[in-house]
Protein backbone atom coordinates (compact mmCIF):
# COMPACT_ATOMS: atom_id res chain seq x y z
CA UNK A 1 0.00 0.00 0.00
CA UNK A 2 2.84 2.51 0.60
CA UNK A 3 4.25 1.80 -2.71
CA UNK A 4 0.95 2.07 -4.13
CA UNK A 5 0.65 5.30 -2.61
CA UNK A 6 4.11 6.83 -3.15
CA UNK A 7 3.57 5.71 -6.63
CA UNK A 8 0.11 7.94 -6.96
CA UNK A 9 2.10 10.70 -5.17
CA UNK A 10 4.46 10.88 -7.81
CA UNK A 11 2.52 10.93 -10.51
CA UNK A 12 -0.06 13.56 -9.24
CA UNK A 13 3.13 15.66 -8.31
CA UNK A 14 4.69 15.69 -12.13
CA UNK A 15 0.83 15.64 -13.36
CA UNK A 16 0.98 18.98 -11.22
CA UNK A 17 4.53 20.49 -12.93
CA UNK A 18 3.57 19.84 -16.52
CA UNK A 19 0.39 21.86 -15.77
CA UNK A 20 2.02 24.60 -13.77
CA UNK A 21 4.43 24.60 -16.87
CA UNK A 22 2.10 24.72 -19.65
CA UNK A 23 0.39 27.42 -17.76
CA UNK A 24 3.30 29.30 -17.09
CA UNK A 25 4.17 29.10 -21.29
CA UNK A 26 0.89 30.37 -22.01
CA UNK A 27 1.36 33.17 -19.84
CA UNK A 28 4.80 33.56 -21.35
CA UNK A 29 3.26 33.61 -24.53
CA UNK A 30 0.61 36.49 -24.06
CA UNK A 31 3.12 38.49 -22.67
CA UNK A 32 5.42 38.64 -25.28
CA UNK A 33 2.42 38.49 -28.20
CA UNK A 34 -0.55 40.46 -26.66
CA UNK A 35 -3.19 40.58 -29.22
CA UNK A 36 -3.99 43.68 -31.73
CA UNK A 37 -0.29 44.76 -31.16
CA UNK A 38 1.24 45.57 -33.87
CA UNK A 39 4.98 45.66 -34.42
CA UNK A 40 7.09 45.96 -37.90
CA UNK A 41 9.22 41.94 -38.56
CA UNK A 42 11.08 43.41 -41.85
CA UNK A 43 13.55 46.38 -42.55
CA UNK A 44 11.83 49.53 -43.81
CA UNK A 45 13.15 49.73 -47.69
CA UNK A 46 12.84 45.74 -48.58
CA UNK A 47 10.28 46.10 -51.00
CA UNK A 48 8.90 48.86 -53.41
CA UNK A 49 5.92 51.46 -53.04
CA UNK A 50 4.11 48.98 -54.75
CA UNK A 51 4.39 46.61 -51.84
CA UNK A 52 1.12 44.52 -51.69
CA UNK A 53 -0.35 40.94 -52.38
CA UNK A 54 0.49 39.37 -49.14
CA UNK A 55 -0.53 35.45 -48.77
CA UNK A 56 0.99 32.73 -47.00
CA UNK A 57 1.70 28.66 -47.76
CA UNK A 58 0.81 25.78 -46.01
CA UNK A 59 4.18 25.90 -44.31
CA UNK A 60 3.87 29.13 -43.37
CA UNK A 61 6.15 31.09 -45.73
CA UNK A 62 4.99 34.72 -46.47
CA UNK A 63 4.89 36.19 -49.86
CA UNK A 64 4.88 39.79 -50.84
CA UNK A 65 4.81 41.35 -54.24
CA UNK A 66 7.65 44.03 -55.51
CA UNK A 67 10.71 42.50 -53.96
CA UNK A 68 13.27 45.38 -54.10
CA UNK A 69 11.98 45.61 -57.49
CA UNK A 70 8.99 46.09 -59.81
CA UNK A 71 7.85 42.70 -61.29
CA UNK A 72 9.93 40.73 -58.20
CA UNK A 73 7.81 38.08 -55.63
CA UNK A 74 9.27 38.07 -51.99
CA UNK A 75 9.27 35.47 -49.56
CA UNK A 76 9.47 35.67 -45.83
CA UNK A 77 10.13 32.08 -44.60
CA UNK A 78 8.19 31.18 -41.14
CA UNK A 79 9.93 32.99 -38.02
CA UNK A 80 12.23 35.17 -40.49
CA UNK A 81 13.23 38.81 -40.39
CA UNK A 82 14.41 39.42 -43.79
CA UNK A 83 12.53 38.25 -47.24
CA UNK A 84 14.55 36.73 -49.79
CA UNK A 85 13.54 36.58 -53.61
CA UNK A 86 11.62 33.77 -54.31
CA UNK A 87 10.72 34.52 -57.97
CA UNK A 88 10.38 36.66 -60.98
CA UNK A 89 7.30 37.71 -63.22
CA UNK A 90 8.08 37.86 -66.73
CA UNK A 91 9.40 41.16 -67.97
CA UNK A 92 6.64 44.18 -67.96
CA UNK A 93 4.54 42.27 -65.71
CA UNK A 94 3.71 43.63 -62.54
CA UNK A 95 2.17 41.51 -59.58
CA UNK A 96 -0.23 42.72 -57.13
CA UNK A 97 -2.47 39.70 -55.42
CA UNK A 98 -1.44 36.59 -54.34
CA UNK A 99 -3.81 33.49 -53.27
CA UNK A 100 -3.15 29.72 -52.69
CA UNK A 101 -5.09 27.12 -53.60
CA UNK A 102 -5.64 23.81 -51.40
CA UNK A 103 -2.79 22.28 -53.68
CA UNK A 104 -0.12 24.72 -53.08
CA UNK A 105 -0.72 26.26 -56.08
CA UNK A 106 0.09 30.44 -55.75
CA UNK A 107 -2.13 32.17 -57.93
CA UNK A 108 -0.88 36.02 -58.82
CA UNK A 109 -2.71 38.86 -60.29
CA UNK A 110 -0.66 41.08 -62.63
CA UNK A 111 -1.92 44.50 -63.14
CA UNK A 112 0.08 45.02 -66.04
CA UNK A 113 -0.41 42.63 -68.55
CA UNK A 114 -3.76 41.33 -67.84
CA UNK A 115 -2.99 37.91 -66.51
CA UNK A 116 -3.60 35.79 -63.33
CA UNK A 117 -0.62 33.76 -63.05
CA UNK A 118 0.17 30.28 -61.52
CA UNK A 119 3.17 28.88 -60.13
CA UNK A 120 3.05 25.09 -58.84
CA UNK A 121 3.80 23.98 -55.50
CA UNK A 122 7.51 23.54 -55.32
CA UNK A 123 8.25 25.07 -58.32
CA UNK A 124 9.39 28.97 -58.86
CA UNK A 125 8.24 29.23 -62.60
CA UNK A 126 5.41 31.09 -63.28
CA UNK A 127 2.83 30.22 -66.74
CA UNK A 128 -0.16 32.12 -67.46
CA UNK A 129 -3.13 30.34 -65.99
CA UNK A 130 -6.09 33.04 -67.07
CA UNK A 131 -5.08 36.54 -69.80
CA UNK A 132 -8.15 38.52 -70.91
CA UNK A 133 -7.88 41.80 -72.96
CA UNK A 134 -10.89 42.56 -71.18
CA UNK A 135 -9.16 43.33 -67.83
CA UNK A 136 -8.90 46.64 -66.35
CA UNK A 137 -6.14 45.73 -63.92
CA UNK A 138 -6.75 42.99 -62.06
CA UNK A 139 -5.97 43.79 -58.45
CA UNK A 140 -7.12 41.89 -55.59
CA UNK A 141 -7.71 37.98 -55.67
CA UNK A 142 -10.02 35.70 -53.04
CA UNK A 143 -9.96 31.98 -53.86
CA UNK A 144 -13.02 29.28 -52.86
CA UNK A 145 -12.64 26.02 -51.24
CA UNK A 146 -13.31 23.88 -54.77
CA UNK A 147 -10.50 26.43 -56.31
CA UNK A 148 -12.83 29.34 -57.87
CA UNK A 149 -10.44 32.29 -57.85
CA UNK A 150 -12.81 35.88 -57.76
CA UNK A 151 -10.48 38.67 -59.22
CA UNK A 152 -11.66 42.49 -58.42
CA UNK A 153 -10.93 44.51 -61.49
CA UNK A 154 -11.17 48.36 -60.45
CA UNK A 155 -11.04 51.37 -63.80
CA UNK A 156 -9.64 53.89 -61.79
CA UNK A 157 -9.63 56.36 -65.04
CA UNK A 158 -12.74 58.49 -65.76
CA UNK A 159 -15.85 56.93 -65.46
CA UNK A 160 -14.19 55.20 -62.49
CA UNK A 161 -15.60 51.88 -61.54
CA UNK A 162 -14.78 48.20 -61.74
CA UNK A 163 -16.00 44.76 -62.02
CA UNK A 164 -15.28 41.39 -60.54
CA UNK A 165 -14.40 38.00 -62.79
CA UNK A 166 -14.88 34.41 -61.49
CA UNK A 167 -12.27 32.09 -63.16
CA UNK A 168 -12.45 28.29 -63.09
CA UNK A 169 -10.21 25.94 -63.67
CA UNK A 170 -10.76 23.82 -66.70
CA UNK A 171 -9.93 20.44 -67.83
CA UNK A 172 -6.70 20.95 -69.24
CA UNK A 173 -5.86 23.08 -66.32
CA UNK A 174 -6.28 27.12 -68.07
CA UNK A 175 -8.15 29.04 -65.93
CA UNK A 176 -12.07 30.05 -67.42
CA UNK A 177 -13.02 33.53 -66.93
CA UNK A 178 -15.87 35.44 -67.14
CA UNK A 179 -17.33 38.96 -65.37
CA UNK A 180 -19.57 38.70 -63.10
CA UNK A 181 -22.65 40.24 -63.69
CA UNK A 182 -25.00 42.86 -60.77
CA UNK A 183 -27.96 44.34 -60.42
CA UNK A 184 -25.82 47.31 -58.53
CA UNK A 185 -23.31 49.55 -60.69
CA UNK A 186 -20.03 48.63 -58.92
CA UNK A 187 -17.20 51.20 -57.98
CA UNK A 188 -13.49 51.23 -57.94
CA UNK A 189 -13.37 47.59 -56.69
CA UNK A 190 -10.59 46.74 -54.75
CA UNK A 191 -10.05 44.18 -51.84
CA UNK A 192 -11.94 40.91 -51.94
CA UNK A 193 -12.71 38.07 -49.93
CA UNK A 194 -15.55 35.68 -49.14
CA UNK A 195 -17.51 34.36 -46.02
CA UNK A 196 -16.28 31.25 -44.34
CA UNK A 197 -19.12 29.74 -45.84
CA UNK A 198 -18.11 30.64 -49.29
CA UNK A 199 -21.72 31.77 -49.87
CA UNK A 200 -21.07 35.57 -49.65
CA UNK A 201 -18.66 37.96 -51.62
CA UNK A 202 -16.97 40.61 -50.10
CA UNK A 203 -15.85 43.89 -52.10
CA UNK A 204 -14.25 47.07 -50.85
CA UNK A 205 -14.33 49.79 -52.90
CA UNK A 206 -11.95 52.79 -53.31
CA UNK A 207 -13.65 55.82 -54.23
CA UNK A 208 -16.93 55.11 -51.96
CA UNK A 209 -14.81 53.84 -49.12
CA UNK A 210 -17.37 51.68 -48.97
CA UNK A 211 -17.22 47.43 -48.02
CA UNK A 212 -20.14 45.69 -49.88
CA UNK A 213 -21.80 41.72 -49.42
CA UNK A 214 -22.99 39.98 -52.65
CA UNK A 215 -24.53 36.52 -52.29
CA UNK A 216 -22.93 34.42 -55.04
CA UNK A 217 -24.82 32.33 -57.35
CA UNK A 218 -22.22 31.47 -60.35
CA UNK A 219 -21.34 34.17 -62.30
CA UNK A 220 -24.26 36.44 -60.40
CA UNK A 221 -23.86 38.57 -57.78
CA UNK A 222 -26.66 39.21 -56.58
CA UNK A 223 -28.65 41.17 -53.19
CA UNK A 224 -26.03 43.69 -52.58
CA UNK A 225 -26.01 44.65 -49.23
CA UNK A 226 -24.01 47.82 -47.91
CA UNK A 227 -21.77 46.52 -44.94
CA UNK A 228 -20.39 49.45 -43.88
CA UNK A 229 -18.20 52.67 -44.69
CA UNK A 230 -16.34 55.07 -43.77
CA UNK A 231 -16.25 59.50 -43.94
CA UNK A 232 -12.50 58.97 -44.77
CA UNK A 233 -9.31 57.82 -45.49
CA UNK A 234 -9.23 55.35 -48.55
CA UNK A 235 -10.12 51.51 -48.31
CA UNK A 236 -8.07 48.69 -49.42
CA UNK A 237 -7.53 45.23 -49.30
CA UNK A 238 -9.64 42.55 -46.99
CA UNK A 239 -9.48 39.41 -45.52
CA UNK A 240 -12.17 37.40 -43.43
CA UNK A 241 -11.52 35.35 -40.35
CA UNK A 242 -13.58 32.03 -39.88
CA UNK A 243 -15.77 33.75 -37.75
CA UNK A 244 -17.03 35.80 -40.43
CA UNK A 245 -15.19 39.03 -39.23
CA UNK A 246 -13.93 41.31 -42.07
CA UNK A 247 -10.02 42.84 -41.45
CA UNK A 248 -10.05 45.91 -44.13
CA UNK A 249 -7.01 47.82 -44.78
CA UNK A 250 -7.50 51.82 -44.06
CA UNK A 251 -5.05 53.49 -46.46
CA UNK A 252 -3.56 56.93 -45.23
CA UNK A 253 -5.74 56.14 -41.41
CA UNK A 254 -2.95 53.48 -40.46
CA UNK A 255 -5.48 51.11 -38.93
CA UNK A 256 -6.69 47.52 -39.85
CA UNK A 257 -10.88 47.58 -39.26
CA UNK A 258 -12.29 44.76 -37.44
CA UNK A 259 -15.70 44.64 -39.09
CA UNK A 260 -18.04 42.35 -37.52
CA UNK A 261 -20.40 40.49 -40.50
CA UNK A 262 -23.79 42.67 -39.75
CA UNK A 263 -21.16 45.86 -40.37
CA UNK A 264 -20.50 47.10 -36.64
CA UNK A 265 -16.72 48.17 -36.05
CA UNK A 266 -15.62 45.77 -33.55
CA UNK A 267 -12.51 47.79 -33.01
CA UNK A 268 -9.69 49.72 -35.31
CA UNK A 269 -5.84 48.25 -34.71
CA UNK A 270 -3.40 50.90 -34.93
CA UNK A 271 -0.40 50.56 -36.93
CA UNK A 272 3.15 51.22 -37.19
CA UNK A 273 3.15 52.20 -40.79
CA UNK A 274 0.48 54.73 -41.83
CA UNK A 275 -0.22 53.84 -45.30
CA UNK A 276 -1.64 49.71 -45.32
CA UNK A 277 -2.19 48.57 -48.27
CA UNK A 278 -3.46 44.54 -48.20
CA UNK A 279 -3.16 41.73 -45.58
CA UNK A 280 -3.03 37.91 -44.75
CA UNK A 281 -3.53 35.53 -42.18
CA UNK A 282 -1.00 32.89 -41.30
CA UNK A 283 1.54 31.87 -38.79
CA UNK A 284 1.38 28.05 -36.73
CA UNK A 285 -2.10 28.77 -35.69
CA UNK A 286 -3.48 31.07 -38.30
CA UNK A 287 -3.91 33.96 -35.57
CA UNK A 288 -1.19 36.52 -37.09
CA UNK A 289 -1.96 39.21 -38.80
CA UNK A 290 0.56 40.16 -41.73
CA UNK A 291 -0.06 43.81 -43.11
CA UNK A 292 1.83 45.39 -45.99
CA UNK A 293 2.76 48.99 -45.84
CA UNK A 294 3.65 51.58 -48.35
CA UNK A 295 4.98 54.22 -45.94
CA UNK A 296 8.40 52.70 -45.25
CA UNK A 297 7.94 49.54 -47.66
CA UNK A 298 7.90 47.05 -44.74
CA UNK A 299 5.98 44.85 -43.25
CA UNK A 300 4.25 44.22 -40.01
CA UNK A 301 2.29 41.73 -37.69
CA UNK A 302 -0.30 41.92 -34.70
CA UNK A 303 -1.82 38.55 -33.34
CA UNK A 304 -5.34 38.27 -33.08
CA UNK A 305 -7.92 35.77 -31.34
CA UNK A 306 -9.40 33.48 -33.66
CA UNK A 307 -7.66 31.86 -37.23
CA UNK A 308 -8.10 33.41 -40.88
CA UNK A 309 -10.57 32.16 -43.35
CA UNK A 310 -7.39 31.04 -45.44
CA UNK A 311 -5.25 29.31 -43.44
CA UNK A 312 -8.20 27.00 -42.50
CA UNK A 313 -8.97 26.45 -46.26
CA UNK A 314 -5.75 25.06 -46.48
CA UNK A 315 -5.58 23.08 -43.10
CA UNK A 316 -8.49 21.96 -41.88
CA UNK A 317 -6.97 20.36 -39.59
CA UNK A 318 -5.83 23.58 -37.83
CA UNK A 319 -9.91 24.48 -37.15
Amino acid sequence: MAAVARRFRTGLAATCLIACAICLASQSNAAEDPLFVSKRITPEGEYTSGIEGPAVDASGNLYVVNFQQSGNIGKLAAGAAQSQLFTSLPAGSIGNGIRFDRQGRMYVADFKKHNVWVIERGETTPRVYFHSDRFNQPNDLAIAADGTLYASDPRFASPAGGQIWRITRGADGKGQGEVMSSTRRLGVTNGIDLSPDGATLYVSESNSRQVWAYRLDGSKLLDPRLVRGFADFEVDGLRTDVDGRIYLARLSAGKIAVIAADGSLEREVPLSGKQPTNLSFGGPDGRTVFVTQKEGRFIEAFRVNGPGREPCLQMPRMC
